[in-house]
């Protein structure tokens, strides 16, 4: 059940919280004065899927399939609505690290770093795990040295391993990102693929992804 966040309540939690995120159509995301967050899903049309699934019910069955698969992420707390915003929301507890890209940015990634995340990907797909957010600003190096996802909005969770087909979709996600391809490419290409090839999943198409991964970083 939602929760509805009246306007007055909205524009005082505003007044008192941090703005983390926001675009054109407005604040997306604030870290409260508790240090949860609240983030919040827009319409785009009249007419959608997300009218029946609002984005803040998926975010809510993302956080908990994944917890259930143990890959650390986001704690929802509770879901709400914003009717002066016409928006729906999800406040949530963050999950504690750094992103990759900020491991990067202190010059602190390096090849067993790489290795260990193309193994946390195989995990991920081997779970039926398919985040079309998959980048390097999305995964989480956690105090105890684990691996978790943020930004799960955009995330697909089936009861089967996912086929050949999607694990490359996904990989492509990963090194569409000029930034993210070099990072991987600096700290090592074949480190990120040993540790997917060590977890033993789709081991028919380790030479196919070397391949693709080898065009998509030279793009």
């Amino acid at each position: 059940m939602m929760r509805t966040l009246s306007k007055d309540k909205y524009e005082e939690l505003l007044a008192q919280s941090e703005i983390m995120e926001q675009d054109r159509y407005g604040i997306k995301v604030i870290r409260m004065p508790d240090g949860n967050f609240l983030k919040t899903f827009w319409f785009r049309r009249v007419v959608s899927s997300r009218r029946i699934y609002p984005e803040a019910y998926r975010f809510s069955l993302n956080a908990k399939a994944l917890h259930r698969r143990a890959v650390p992420t986001v704690k929802v707390i509770k879901r709400i609505q914003i009717p002066h915003l016409k928006r729906t929301g999800v406040i949530y507890r963050p999950l504690a690290g750094r992103t990759l890209r900020q491991v990067a940015k202190a010059g602190e990634f390096n090849d067993e770093l790489a290795e260990q995340l193309g193994a946390f990907v195989a995990v991920l797909h081997r779970q039926g795990v398919f985040f079309r957010a998959l980048h390097l600003g999305n995964v989480l190096l956690c105090p105890d040295g684990t691996l978790g996802l943020i930004d799960i909005s955009d995330l697909t969770a089936y009861p089967w391993a996912l086929g050949q087909r999607a694990c490359l979709r996904n990989f492509y996600h990963l090194f569409r990102y000029p930034e993210d391809s070099q990072v991987l490419s600096d700290a090592g290409i074949s480190a990120f693929m040993d540790g997917y090839a060590k977890e033993k999943f789709c081991p028919r198409m380790q030479r196919r992804m070397r391949r693709k991964i080898k065009r998509w970083v030279a793009e």
